[in-house]
């Protein structure tokens, strides 16, 4: 029996594009107003990561598309890493 993965790859989900990370402390959190600058641990020339279900999934660059920003990518894991990052397989049920 074969399985039909049709419906399966129509299903939508959440991609993260992510320029960086900084740990911060609720003080300096809840001093952020308009305006406020936070400096990232990431080079401009970096490439950005790409992520889904918070895997990484690949790396690319930023881009300009019109008005609106976009990603180029430029590197992305083995298939089975993406698949894997979509979340655990679900649990067999038990026949008798």
């Amino acid at each position: 029996m074969t399985a039909d993965y049709s419906s399966i790859l129509k299903l939508e989900v959440p991609v993260i594009v992510q320029i960086g990370r900084r740990p911060m402390n609720v003080a300096d959190v809840m001093r952020l107003s308009h305006g406020s600058i936070v400096e990232l641990q990431k080079r401009s020339d970096e490439d950005l990561e790409i992520l889904v279900n918070n895997h990484v999934i690949g790396h690319g660059e930023v881009v300009k598309v019109g008005e609106n920003f976009g990603i180029r990518v430029r590197r992305t894991g083995k298939v089975q890493e993406r698949v894997d990052a979509l979340g655990p397989a679900p649990a067999a049920t038990a026949t008798a």
